[in-house]
């Protein structure tokens, strides 16, 4: 073979540029719990895979997804160590009206188009911090809706549940320390907060503030962090979005923080929090981008 490319996939592309692959994860229809994955590059030509590991991706190259299911998490991680960039959907909600829009089927293929079709700025730049982090917060607040649903049972039914519950809190606790771990480890603005909001030691609040470091953009400006939590009213009239469980996260901190129960809360001392760590986190990132790469 004289130069040319290692695969069909990179046909249409120069070598040594860039290949975009747009992927769709779906369920397959004999086994419900398992996923595949459908991609192409162009839009003509579709390959499945069982994982991230198997697209023929180079260094360089960028892959668009609309979401990924935790099951992925180390597939792709593994492809974002090969040196690919990958970029997840921000709102599921655009699939969904740009498929209207363009009146295409509710297909594989037709949400594959979709992706293509959608602006890159509306696509997450994910990394291997996020995608980790993700996982393990993830089942942090699967336990936290078990624990809730518990409660709430308990109550109706005077059925104490007492023993299952303090088992249950007491794995809740081992997954918040990892979490808290974890950030301090791959979050240096996560260090600087929990000093500066005295939260050493408490794990719920340790464990809350890694939400939202994990979720915020530091990138963005205070505004729009604050509408992603739900603070703000919208200004144009329309659908609100806003992250619910990150907004919980806030109130869970704020609560703990200020030393009162969950009713005492206030919309002004969340923004106050809130304002803190997105000053903070930005400061560390900026700082962070300003020194010079090693190497």
């Amino acid at each position: 073979m004289d130069g040319g490319c290692p695969s069909s996939d990179k046909a249409q592309a120069p070598w040594g540029k860039e290949v975009r692959y747009y992927a769709d994860i779906h369920k397959t229809k004999k086994n419900r719990e398992r996923y595949r994955i459908t991609y192409t590059t162009d839009g003509i030509k579709y390959r499945h895979v069982d994982s991230f590991m198997d697209i023929p991706v180079t260094v360089g190259d960028k892959v668009f997804v609309d979401v990924i299911p935790l099951q992925h998490t180390d597939g792709a991680v593994e492809l974002l160590r090969r040196g690919v960039e990958l970029y997840c959907l921000r709102r599921l909600t655009l699939v969904k009206k740009r498929r209207e829009e363009l009146r295409l089927p509710k297909t594989t293929r037709g949400d594959i188009k979709v992706l293509m079709s959608i602006e890159e700025r509306w696509f997450r730049k994910l990394s291997e911090d996020f995608l980790i982090m993700r996982r393990l917060i993830s089942a942090y607040r699967g336990m936290l809706r078990t624990h809730q649903r518990l409660l709430n049972i308990g109550k109706a039914t005077e059925t104490g549940f007492k023993s299952t519950i303090r088992s249950l809190e007491e794995e809740m606790a081992e997954v918040a320390v990892r979490i808290a771990d974890e950030a301090c480890r791959r979050y240096p603005a996560y260090n600087r907060l929990v000093d500066e909001l005295g939260i050493n030691g408490n794990t719920k609040a340790s464990e809350a503030l890694a939400e939202l470091i994990v979720y915020l953009d530091p990138d963005k400006g205070f505004r729009k962090a604050a509408d992603y939590l739900g603070l703000f009213k919208p200004v144009r009239r329309g659908e609100k979005f806003y992250d619910g469980r990150l907004r919980q996260a806030l109130q869970r901190l704020t609560a703990s923080t200020n030393n009162i129960r969950s009713s005492q809360l206030t919309a002004r001392m969340e923004k106050e929090i809130l304002t803190k760590i997105w000053r903070t986190y930005r400061q560390e990132t900026q700082r962070m981008q300003a020194i010079p790469a090693q190497g």
